[in-house]
């Protein structure tokens, strides 16, 4: 059952977020403004060594206040590619250049409320080209070992839904080859 939409007004905006209320009509004839975050799109790379191991961030998140693991990823830059926005973006936050970014899933983590994107990536393989140029994102950043991301996730080392939809798929990708 789809939902009529009658208009859309923008409550703020900024760079970084739009906040709208769009007029909607539910399939029951119930109308009224439902809240909408439009966000930028967000690009996510899993790239992976010979030796099956991930490449991961160690990241402190102000909003939740919590330390966790996470796959490199970021916004993607207007008229930019999505796999050059994760190629970039591993570059930026761990100072490895990954390999061929081939296209690993999409998602849309939480379309009731938002419009944003994620295009999740895989690399197989990355040469070391120096020091991350981005110095606000990483504490550290480490190769961990594919069979180890199953006891971080259950222990909640690994939150982040970008993180979790790569791994878990690359996870399903590796147990199936």
């Amino acid at each position: 059952m789809e939902w009529k939409t009658f208009g859309e007004r923008s409550l703020y905006n900024n760079q970084w977020l739009n906040l709208s209320l769009i007029d909607v009509q539910q399939p029951d004839g119930r109308r009224w403004e439902h809240h909408v975050v439009r966000l930028r799109h967000l690009a996510v790379a899993a790239v992976v060594n010979n030796r099956r191991e991930v490449l991961m961030i160690w990241r402190h998140r102000f909003i939740t206040d919590a330390w966790a693991w996470e796959l490199p990823m970021g916004l993607i830059e207007d008229g930019e590619e999505p796999e050059h926005a994760a190629a970039r973006e591993v570059e930026e936050e761990t100072g490895w250049r990954p390999g061929a970014m081939k296209p690993l899933i999409y998602g849309e983590p939480a379309n009731g409320i938002t419009d944003s994107q994620h295009h999740v990536f895989r690399a197989d393989g990355a040469t070391h080209i120096g020091p991350p140029t981005e110095k606000n994102e990483a504490a550290r950043i480490e190769w961990v070992p594919l069979d180890r991301v199953r006891g971080m996730i259950d222990r909640r080392e690994i939150v982040s839904s970008g993180s979790l939809v790569g791994l878990l798929y690359v996870l399903m990708d590796e147990g199936i080859r």
